[in-house]
């Protein structure tokens, strides 16, 4: 079993459930008492917020790369970046460190192709939805992705950093992606990427008419899947 590298924290809640599933996974493959080998450093959130919302990528990339090091150095043969927004970097982790970083937005994109899906909506944060580290990584492997309109970007936003990243579930902010989800369909998505590690916690299955995709999900099992070689 290889040792899986986490880079946690942004937000501890969904590297709470990054840490759940992985081990989950490793119990159901192997059963009895095994669990991961892992490694995490946890980043404060409340500073990486700070950086993104005032456009100091540099800086935020330092701590990246500085979290990534950390791991290296602490033995991880492979390492995740618990965030879809901080993938933003993930070329610039990767060229520091000598061990491979398992980019969440390429399983993802190998989950929707083995479903035989091509045309698919994406939420996140406004730097996931709108730039083009995430969309255009996704459109390499032959993905049509969609995004909502511009105020509907702003209520997923103000969701995520004001609910979601704070541990809060309101039924209204529900309701809300709902529809969002349902504008995306008509526009002929059909499957919806949640693409930030938070919105799975508000999100389910039954909530959308059409297949999610949970980035957390699929990223941890993935690397649960390189751990064990098997892919």
């Amino acid at each position: 079993m290889k040792t899986i590298g986490l880079i946690g924290g942004m937000s501890w809640e969904s590297s709470a459930e990054y840490y759940r599933i992985i081990n989950e996974t490793v119990k159901e493959k192997l059963g009895g008492l095994h669990s991961a080998k892992c490694i995490m450093y946890s980043l404060d959130f409340e500073e990486i917020e700070k950086l993104q919302h005032r456009g100091k990528w540099k800086e935020a990339t330092e701590l990246m790369i500085d979290a990534a090091k950390r791991i290296e150095k602490g033995g991880a043969d492979f390492i995740l970046i618990c965030t879809n927004t901080m993938h933003k970097m993930a070329d610039e982790v990767q060229s520091n460190i000598k061990i491979p970083l398992l980019h969440i937005a390429d399983a993802t994109a190998e989950k929707i192709i083995s479903k035989g899906l091509k045309k698919v909506g994406l939420l996140g944060t406004k730097f996931t939805m709108e730039e083009d580290f995430y969309k255009g990584r996704l459109s390499k492997f032959g993905l049509d992705v969609i995004i909502p309109e511009e105020d509907e970007r702003e209520i997923i936003h103000s969701i995520i950093y004001k609910e979601l990243c704070l541990g809060e579930i309101k039924g209204s902010s529900k309701e809300k992606f709902k529809k969002i989800i349902e504008n995306l369909v008509y526009k002929g998505a059909e499957g919806i990427i949640l693409g930030c590690t938070e919105i799975p916690l508000l999100i389910k299955q039954e909530d959308s008419p059409v297949p999610l995709f949970d980035t957390t999900k699929i990223h941890a099992q993935s690397a649960v899947e390189l751990s064990l070689n098997r892919f």
